[in-house]
């Protein structure tokens, strides 16, 4: 572009701008891109009637054609650089027609053609469309570009597909640098990110030749690869030609009906919704719901009223205007060889307004308003040459990049390998597949997972537990044998009652304390056994409510020596019936050990051993209250820790070799001549509280929490009910019911 006399002409070097399909296979123009030839008028138009730029100059331009071609984009480059009527490259004699700057794109491939050949002759290149170069070429060739940047819209999509959880993808792109350039540095970051690439296809570059049919041959077999691919959502990275070349595939496809509905088409800034005439009946659905990346624009004022009144008749010097009226109303001029399929004639008074959006838009595009924005780019650096040094200015701010509406769609559609873990499960790699494939498995005891896909469960704290579904953790509630509950308050009548009746009996044997019946069954060790099994009795009542200190330092030891002194207490009685009877033979010496001495002497022997190994316990490894958080999976057990488990068993086992050493005695005395058969009833009470004792052991182990509690408190009232039962119901019958029978003769004569 050069600076000419005012009234004169400038050259606009400008490189596919409108597009033809001029081999045998069509014949038509893209009439969506046609709006960029009226964005570079108007803009032109606009600069040159303002006042306020003072260029004292008029600004012109010059259209040419690439073609779809490296060949053809070489040979519009090279004709800017020779006489205009004579194509001898590197010789012009028309010096006030060689350009100053050059618009080129939207093609990547134009780019780079251009960039080469014009950057040798210091003829600045602006882009408007995505370069798809690397750093290296935009700083050797040093064109400047009015596109976003393609790392920008990389992020963007990234963005996308993490809000929509759409972590298993397929890419599709152009055979060119930017494909090969988003597989060595994209897809990585993609990856990073939780995003998982099954596929990258490259569609061939579109060759409007002789090999068309072998590109779209080609291209077939790439989409059908895509159709068969799990993945539904689809990047889709192409240029201006691409979506002509798909809608190709869609439409002769044997997927067009059925698979193409279940992609979601992400596609980038650079395309854009053209199509070719041919192509205008055809079925454009398969874009509904697709996703694309815009080009900030604005809407210039004038410009739409700058597209109404543009029509054939007042802009006869427009080259394009009557191909482009003809294609885009489906209509001929009167004076056009055209396709005699088409019917109708063109009358020229048609409205741009009527046409569809997918024909032709009355809104500036965006890549028309980087058109717009790189004419007064270069405008501007015109005005500021006679006061500094040409500088290459971009003259607009970063362009924003916008994506559709978030809310498009109401159920939010599926791209993932799996269908993802919901919570309560977690990811489990599957061998040999990406990492966004994976099994799902339960989350394990005690941990949960409260968002879908996790990598790992989380563990409850000790005081929560996972809900059924585990994906929330729960309070534990704290748990102990409580007085409120069904279990405890049974127990607690259960020990009242007991206690009651033993209070009964032993107030029955002391209003008949003269009577035979009590005198021959050793009225001290009777009472101090009554006394023993109350104790036990309400012993019991230790062991239900909260536990506490005190009533933990207590339950076991009071329990221990308790029970200690009434088995004690039944040995001692046991063993008087046995000296007793070994006394009456003639010289024996027994009559010294028969006495009261002696029943003193083994009960509180028997008594004082336990005692000590309770004060030896609470003085080394007392018992302390404990919350157990583990036993019960909804339950924090509110217990007493034994302290010393090795002597808990001590008093347990002190207490069941006195009960074997008392059963033993009795059952070898069981058939002595006893008055009231007392030690049959020993030895039937002894066979009761062993039994008991013995299923408690096993019972105990295998329970937990408030339970372990109940099963000792009831063996308590078990095995103490039984020796009051056992023993003391028999006499009590007599005393209260047979008093005929408590009498000295009687007992002579039963003894006789």
């Amino acid at each position: 572009m050069v600076v000419v006399e005012e009234e004169e002409e400038i050259v606009f070097g400008f490189s596919e701008i409108i597009q033809y399909f001029l081999p045998v296979h069509w014949h038509g123009v893209m009439t969506h891109n046609y709006q960029h030839v009226l964005a570079l008028a108007f803009a032109i138009q606009e600069i040159n009637e303002d006042p306020l730029m003072d260029l004292n100059v008029t600004l012109g331009f010059n259209i040419y054609n690439s073609l779809f071609s490296a060949t053809w984009t070489c040979l519009a480059s090279l004709e800017l650089l020779s006489t205009r009527e004579n194509f001898i490259p590197n010789y012009k004699c028309d010096a006030q027609n060689i350009p100053v700057a050059v618009i080129g794109g939207p093609s990547s491939d134009v780019s780079l053609t251009m960039s080469i050949i014009l950057y040798s002759y210091k003829i600045p290149l602006i882009i408007y469309g995505n370069p798809s170069m690397t750093n290296n070429h935009i700083q050797r060739f040093g064109f400047h570009s009015m596109f976003t940047n393609g790392d920008v819209q990389y992020k963007a999509i990234l963005q996308l597909l993490k809000y929509f959880v759409w972590t298993w993808i397929g890419v599709i792109s152009l055979d060119d640098e930017s494909a090969e350039r988003f597989v060595q540095d994209v897809a990585p970051i993609f990856s990073q990110s939780g995003i998982c690439v099954e596929f990258i296809e490259i569609f061939p570059r579109i060759s409007f030749s002789s090999d068309l049919d072998k590109g779209l041959a080609e291209g077939a077999e790439t989409y059908i690869a895509v159709m068969r691919s799990t993945a539904n959502a689809v990047v889709l990275h192409g240029e201006l030609e691409t979506i002509i070349f798909l809608r190709m595939l869609i439409h002769y496809s044997e997927f067009a009906e059925t698979s193409v509905k279940t992609k979601i088409w992400i596609m980038t800034a650079e395309m854009d919704f053209t199509s070719s005439s041919f192509q205008r009946t055809w079925d454009f659905d398969f874009m509904h719901g697709a996703i694309a990346l815009a080009i900030h624009s604005k809407q210039p004022q004038g410009f739409q009223r700058f597209l109404q009144r543009r029509t054939p008749a007042s802009h006869k010097e427009d080259g394009f205007i009557r191909d482009f009226w003809q294609q885009a109303f489906n209509c001929l001029f009167s004076d056009s060889d055209g396709d005699e399929t088409v019917e109708g004639a063109c009358t020229g008074e048609e409205k741009l307004e009527a046409l569809p959006v997918s024909v032709f838009e009355m809104s500036m595009t965006g890549h028309s308003y980087s058109i717009y924005n790189a004419v007064n780019a270069v405008a501007h650096a015109l005005q500021t040459m006679p006061f500094s040094t040409f500088k290459h200015r971009a003259m607009m701010g970063r362009q924003r990049l916008t994506y559709v509406d978030q809310e498009l769609y109401q159920t939010r559609p599926l791209s993932v390998c799996n269908y993802g873990c919901r919570s309560g499960y977690r990811k489990t790699k599957k061998e040999g597949k990406p990492f966004c494939c994976y099994d799902c498995f339960p989350c394990p005891d005690g941990k949960i997972s409260n968002q879908r896909d996790m990598d790992d469960c989380s563990q409850c704290p000790e005081d929560h537990y996972p809900n059924k579904d585990r994906d929330l953790c729960i309070p534990k509630y704290i748990s102990f044998l409580s007085y409120d509950e069904p279990l405890g308050m049974t127990l607690a009548i259960m020990a009242i009652l007991f206690s009651f009746i033993t209070a009964l009996v032993l107030g029955i044997f002391l209003k008949h304390k003269d009577t035979p019946v009590v005198k021959a069954s050793n009225q001290k060790l009777t009472y101090t056994l009554l006394v023993s099994l109350l104790l036990s009795f309400l012993a019991t009542c230790l062991f239900i409510g909260q536990p506490n200190k005190v009533t933990c330092l207590l339950r076991q030891t009071i329990f221990g020596i308790v029970f200690s002194v009434a088995v004690s207490c039944i040995l001692a009685k046991t063993m008087i019936v046995i000296l007793a009877f070994m006394a009456t033979h003639p010289g024996s010496r027994m009559r010294n050990w028969v006495g009261k001495r002696l029943a003193s002497s083994i009960v509180l022997s028997c008594s004082l051993i336990q005692t000590t190994i309770c004060a030896f316990w609470l003085a080394t490894s007392s018992p302390f209250p404990d919350f157990d958080m583990h036993s019960r999976t909804e339950e924090i057990i509110l217990k007493c820790n034994e302290g010393s488990v090795s002597m808990f068993y001590c008093v347990l086992g002190y207490m069941g070799f006195l009960a074997t050493v008392s059963f033993v005695v009795a059952f070898l005395a069981r058939k002595l001549p006893d008055s009231f058969n007392e030690v049959k009833f020993i030895t039937f009470s002894m066979l009761l509280f062993c039994s008991v004792w013995l299923s408690f052991i096993p019972t105990y182990l295998t329970t937990k929490g408030k339970d372990m509690v109940a099963v000792e408190v009831f063996s308590i009232l078990a095995s103490s009910g039984g020796l009051l039962g056992c023993i003391f119901f028999p006499k009590c019958y007599i005393i209260v019911l047979r008093p005929e029978l408590n009498k000295r003769g009687q007992i002579i004569r039963k003894k006789n």
